[in-house]
């Protein structure tokens, strides 16, 4: 490259006026212009000499270094192969030529620099004397520059693969440049913190300890002058978080506390004299130190919490201190940064080893279970306003209800280390005093300090999963009062929500199920929205829990089903309807029909007054949430009926069919109807197995005729659930049922590639992921009628054609499908079995035989499409079964499948991979298959398409002949 200026000069101003162009006034299409103008420019050679020109310029606008720093590390890191190996002193000198122009900012570039020299000396791998060169070129004077190349090596060395590096050499390089430079760096580090006050408190010098204590050992920067300054730097409002920062990172190098116990016994005293900057914090109200504290202290009762355990008379002080953190946090932003300290102590303190300690830690997890309900309170606002209780800030107000189930996650801690009784009887205190100090102030339009009652019921609610069955001290005396509690919106909200967390031990206790049950069922006349969906959630759960004890009621709960349903939103439909169905799924079965019928009946007519009155997307969408009301029904359900006996809820289904197909037939064009009725049919199929076959051949045909109509994938998921369940061989499953049941699949294949034919695979990605996922079933329970057959190749065809979508849902059912197709190639099926005999399960010569003739004719566009997918246009997601494709393909016909692999790479656009890179990999691949060990192959190409993938982020001139072919069917 040209460092010094010799040559012709590289055109700069239309890179200058591009920039302009991105951040200028300008329409959109001259954006997107300049936008892949420079994208462009970014991966060509030119760039090499243009951004060096840009930077050296003195007169280049700011912007415009800052996108030359920034692309030229992105040349660095993956296109330095573009320049001979000769050249690379020169842009060594040349990086540290611009360092020394930016030593002293602007900072933002100065950081891309030392980015830029960190990724070369990584790769460069004859430069020996890196940090000695560095220092000696950039001087004394610029000890700011020179730290922050310190700090930038160690990230960049160990952040990740970005280059073309081998394993092994990576490895050596990373010991050349951190462990063997390690003495030397804090020896600098050391020497500058001591030539000056502040130097000692430079941010710069304690980022640089933070990014280099991986490599430097923990102990030498202890017990050196270094924590010192790091324990000083703490003082400094300008150096206060870099050294929260290096002490956290500190500690986290601690964590192996046995082989650290020296180092640990050093920096505890050092730690605990910093309690008094708690206080402090609180006092000062600066939310930023505060915050730092308490991460400080967390951090380290993280890293020591096994000691905590161990030893707990000499670390109660840290615990302590956490808990004062906690304690003197007012507005709650700290807080959360101990919750992950009391969860790792909890882990240890209940583990029988540890119930000393656990003894011991028990007044202070008491003393935070009184913490966090204070914490839980809702705020009281200055204004009065109490329908506005965070004054508008519905950011804050978001944050707090999140922040509360965190808090009653810690209050689950406290339950398993000091019991459930104890926690409790703090919630039942405080509701017991409000009680009694407020209750009788309390009317319909005004209770008192209400924070002060809620926030113990929603610790009660957030302790429920701790609490069992069998609990007897507190529940019987708290549920009473619960009952009672007035009707303020918030109040009566969480005590519903309270009594819906402890059904199950409700259940155990029926003598309060109807106080309880009056309770909710009243709250569903409640003025607030939030009451009566907190009152459908609790019946729900009422329903599911106590259903044995309410299923002589089923009569009452439908009068009392019908009075609310229409009043309340979807989802509350949806609860109370699941809480009806429970119900229900626990009548006798002379009882199931007529209690179906008495159910349903209102609903289908519900369905067709809605049906007929629907013509706008709002009132689709509520028959569609009707619909799901028959089909909840339909999933609880499921009474045991003896094999060969008529199941009565089948028969009711019966009934249910025409009115859906109507339905069907007459919103044929609506997504929502279509797929809350097949939703409905698949459910019919799922719940009742081989029983639902009464109505198979109606329930086909409507699938068939409806998948037709409509192009809809809702029709082909409802009809994998029929391929599942009436498979080949299956229980109670005829040779004629499941000859028609394949052939109904095979009419539903036709009409999808018929689409498919007709309209581009972007347009379809719901419908060809739902078709792909019917395949893979068909193919793993119908195999010997589909893998044999004539539209085993066109549905191949529209697979590889569909690669092209960028949607994670259809490529990862179309690579699934592939998958399991090739594996009928070996010997073992794809599938686990139960067979009686003991024999062994084996793939037929027929099903390999067809496999391996597939893979013959179409084998080669399946490398292609894989290769250029992981290389090109796959998401991240769906790498590994790509690979696995490629691994089946080579363990397949391995000979074959690398000769494919070469020509597929032989198309890749020209310059965007060397040849020897191909040689090598190619080399690589023929080792492999000629030792047998096939599965090296898979990492080999991910390394090489992740590599490639890298550096070529968006696909460049030149890709036509990898693009996928269109689809084309002519059955």
């Amino acid at each position: 490259m040209a460092a010094n200026g010799a040559g012709p000069q590289p055109p700069v101003a239309p890179i200058l006026a591009a920039l302009a162009s991105m951040q200028g006034s300008v329409d959109r299409a001259q954006k997107m212009e300049a936008h892949s103008f420079l994208e462009k420019f970014q991966k060509s050679e030119q760039a090499w000499t243009t951004t060096h020109k840009i930077l050296e310029t003195a007169e280049s606008p700011m912007e415009a270094k800052l996108f030359a720093a920034s692309t030229l590390k992105g040349k660095i890191i993956y296109d330095l192969d573009q320049l001979p190996s000769q050249s690379l002193p020169a842009l060594r000198d040349m990086l540290l030529s611009l360092l020394s122009t930016f030593r002293n900012g602007p900072r933002p570039i100065r950081t891309q620099l030392c980015v830029c020299l960190a990724n070369l000396a990584l790769q460069m791998t004859e430069w020996k004397d890196v940090l000695q060169m560095v220092g000696s070129t950039l001087g004394t004077d610029a000890w700011d520059c020179i730290l922050e190349c310190l700090k930038v090596l160690p990230e960049e060395v160990t952040e990740g693969r970005k280059n073309t590096l081998t394993e092994e050499a990576l490895g050596a390089r990373t010991k050349e440049l951190l462990l063997d430079n390690a003495p030397q760096v804090l020896r600098l580090l050391i020497q500058y913190s001591q030539s000056s006050t502040s130097a000692a408190s430079n941010p710069q010098v304690l980022e640089c300890i933070s990014s280099w204590l991986r490599e430097i050992p923990v102990a030498d920067v202890v017990n050196s002058n270094l924590l010192n300054a790091i324990i000083n730097a703490l003082s400094s409002e300008t150096s206060f978080e870099p050294a929260v920062d290096c002490m956290c990172v500190i500690f986290r190098e601690t964590r192996d506390v046995d082989e650290c116990a020296g180092v640990i016994q050093t920096l505890y005293p050092r730690v605990i004299a910093l309690q008094p900057k708690i206080a402090e914090a609180a006092h000062s109200d600066d939310l930023d130190t505060y915050k730092g504290v308490t991460r400080l202290f967390a951090e380290a009762g993280e890293a020591w919490v096994v000691l905590m355990a161990r030893m707990p008379e000499q670390f109660r002080t840290l615990v302590e201190a956490i808990l004062e953190c906690a304690a003197r946090d007012q507005d709650r932003d700290a807080v959360s940064l101990t919750f992950n300290f009391w969860y790792e102590l909890k882990q240890y303190l209940t583990l029988d080893k540890y119930i000393q300690a656990r003894v011991q830690y028990a007044d202070i997890y008491s003393k935070l279970v009184d913490v966090m309900i204070k914490h839980l309170e809702f705020p009281t606002p200055e204004s009065g306003n109490e329908t506005d209780l965070f004054e508008g800030d519905r950011e804050q107000e978001e944050k707090f209800r999140e922040f509360r189930h965190q808090m009653g996650d810690v209050l689950k801690d406290c339950c398993a280390v000091i019991g459930v009784t104890e926690c409790l009887g703090k919630s039942f205190n405080l509701i017991q005093r409000w009680v009694t100090t407020y209750g009788s102030q309390a009317t319909n339009t005004r209770i008192p300090h209400w924070q002060e009652l809620e926030a113990p019921l929603f610790s009660m609610r957030s302790m429920g999963r701790m609490v069992s069955r069998e609990e007897c001290i507190i529940l019987p005396q708290v549920m009473p009062l619960i009952v009672q509690i007035p009707d303020h919106e918030k109040v009566r909200f969480q005590a519903v929500m309270v009594l819906a967390r402890y059904t199950e031990w409700t259940s155990e206790h029926p003598e309060l199920l109807q106080s309880q049950l009056q309770y909710i069922t009243t709250a569903f006349n409640h003025d607030s929205k939030e009451v009566v969906r907190a009152a459908a959630l609790a019946f729900k759960f009422f329903c599911n829990d106590c259903k044995e004890l309410l299923k002589d009621q089923v009569v009452q709960l439908h009068t009392f089903y019908e009075s609310v349903l229409d009043n309340l939103p979807p989802a509350s439909q949806e609860d109370v309807t699941e809480g009806a169905a429970a119900v229900l799924s626990v009548q006798p079965l002379d009882r199931v029909y007529r209690m179906f019928k008495l159910y349903c009946d209102p609903l289908l007519k519900r369905l067709i007054a809605l049906a007929n009155v629907a013509k706008d997307e709002k009132s689709k969408l509520s028959l569609a949430d009707h619909i799901q009301l028959v089909t909840l029904f339909i999933q609880w359900i499921q009474p045991y009926v003896p094999p060969n006996e008529p199941n009565p809820a089948v028969q009711y289904c019966k009934e249910i069919l025409p009115v859906l197909s109507t339905i069907t037939e007459n919103f044929i064009d609506s997504p929502p109807v279509l797929e809350r009725v097949c939703r409905c049919w698949r459910n019919m199929v799922l719940s009742y197995r081989t029983a639902s076959a009464p109505i198979l051949p109606a329930l086909a045909d409507k699938l068939a005729a409806g998948f037709a109509a409509s192009k809809s994938g809702s029709f082909l998921w409802a009809t994998e659930s029929i391929v599942r369940e009436f498979s080949e061989g299956a229980q109670f499953v005829d040779d004629s049922t499941a000859t028609a049941i394949y052939q109904f699949f095979h009419q539903q294949a036709v009409t999808f590639l018929r689409a498919l034919n007709e309209v581009p695979p972007d347009d379809l990605p719901d419908v060809i992921e739902d078709f792909f996922r019917l395949v893979t079933d068909v193919t793993l329970y119908y195999p010997s009628n589909f893998i044999p057959s004539q539209l085993s190749v066109p549905i191949l065809s529209a697979a590889l054609s569909s690669l092209s979508i960028q949607k994670i849902e259809p490529l990862t059912a179309i690579l699934h499908y592939l998958r399991d197709l090739l594996s009928y190639g070996f010997n073992g099926p794809p599938l686990s079995t139960f067979d009686q005999s003991d024999a062994p399960t084996a793939n037929s010569p027929e099903l390999q035989a067809a496999v391996r003739r597939l893979v013959e004719t179409q084998g080669e566009t399946i490398v292609q499409r894989m290769l250029t997918g992981m290389m090109f246009s796959f998401p991240r997601d769906c790498f590994t079964d790509a690979s696995g494709v490629l691994l089946t393909l080579v363990e397949l016909m391995p000979q074959q499948v690398a000769g494919w692999i070469k020509t597929t790479l032989g198309m890749l656009p020209q310059g965007s991979v060397k040849p020897q890179e191909v040689e090598k990999l190619m080399a690589s691949i023929s080792q492999c298959v000629q030792e047998g060990e096939v599965r090296k192959v898979r990492y080999l190409l991910q390394d090489f398409t992740n590599s490639y993938r890298r550096r070529n982020v968006a696909p460049r001139e030149g890709l036509g002949r990898l693009e996928a072919a269109k689809f084309s069917f002519t059955g």
